[in-house]
């Protein structure tokens, strides 16, 4: 089992990293992919195309169709866009479970899909921190968690690290190299044992499956930055779309309310628990993100779903 990391030659956030990584030792060259170049080390493959990150779908098959090697993990490097072009560095899974079928995705991905997130996402947000705190970037960028959002298709569990927001920090080498040491060390690259790794969970088995709030999931991220927390899918408001029961002359409750908010749920906890196989997957709500029909009818919806709610002390 091998973990597959991607990089693109087109976005300064992705190769500046990539640069960064590649320049420590033990790398060499590997096969081509369908012309894509690779690079070797331990466990660990590289791939660097031309293309745009969310644009080449199904790497991890492909991989494995031309190698032989089968994909445990995939890491994607990418540049963060902010409304702010506030400095950040951020990491998060990746789909778009709330698009109905003939929706084009604007950024990849297939309605109604989402991959499996990768179960580091809460540790290396924990790692990250410490790293951007020991090289100076902090406060000066923002070290957080996103949404569940945008493509390409994988089926391998799977998570975007990013550099935000305005191309003068993806060109920022002091970012690129936290971002290369949070890959080299979390990985355990180095010689130590790598971060992150769920079939050694000590016995924590309770995974955070983040629904409502904003895009930067600030009450989720709250738990998330304890220590011992696992980290699934996160459903922000915004990929919960569900239809007012009064304006719509629905019912109030979960049968009653339109929208694809269930199969948004349904499909990102289906997923989360694909990626930590033996875990307990308990939702935590933003309850405070919702209207009260809102809230009544998703915490209807998991109670038919079988889906427990955690609260804030389950998750440590």
């Amino acid at each position: 089992m091998v973990t597959l990391i991607v990089a693109t030659t087109v976005d300064p956030a992705s190769i500046g990293p990539t640069s960064a990584l590649l320049s420590m030792p033990g790398w060499h060259p590997g096969p081509l992919l369908q012309g894509i170049p690779s690079f070797v080390n331990d466990e660990v493959r590289l791939l660097k195309h031309d293309n745009s990150i969310v644009r080449e779908d199904h790497l991890d098959r492909r991989w494995e169709e031309v190698t032989g090697e089968a994909v445990d993990e995939v890491i994607f490097l990418s540049r963060h866009t902010a409304v702010s072009n506030r400095p950040s560095l951020t990491i998060h899974p990746i789909g778009v479970p709330h698009l109905q079928e003939g929706n084009v995705p604007p950024t990849g991905g297939k309605p109604g899909w989402a991959a499996p997130p990768n179960p580091r996402i809460g540790p290396w947000l924990r790692l990250l921190k410490g790293i951007a705190e020991a090289h100076n970037l902090t406060p000066e960028f923002e070290v957080t968690l996103e949404a569940t959002h945008h493509g390409p298709e994988t089926n391998s569990p799977t998570m975007f690290v990013e550099i935000g927001s305005t191309e003068e920090y993806w060109k920022r080498q002091d970012a690129a190299q936290a971002i290369a040491l949070l890959v080299w060390e979390g990985l355990g690259l180095g010689g130590g044992a790598a971060v992150g790794d769920w079939k050694r969970n000590d016995g924590q088995n309770k995974v955070l499956l983040g629904i409502g709030g904003g895009h930067y999931v600030p009450r989720h991220m709250d738990i998330i930055v304890k220590d011992g927390v696992w980290v699934g899918h996160l459903i922000s408001g915004y990929s919960l779309p569900m239809e007012d029961p009064v304006s719509s002359k629905g019912q109030e409750g979960p049968e009653g309310i339109g929208g694809t908010w269930k199969q948004a749920i349904k499909v990102s906890f289906e997923t989360t628990k694909a990626a930590f196989p033996g875990g307990e997957i308990l939702a935590h709500l933003d309850h405070k993100s919702f209207k009260s029909w809102q809230k009544k009818a998703i915490t209807g919806f998991l109670a038919d779903q079988n889906i427990k709610i955690g609260k804030p002390g389950h998750f440590c």
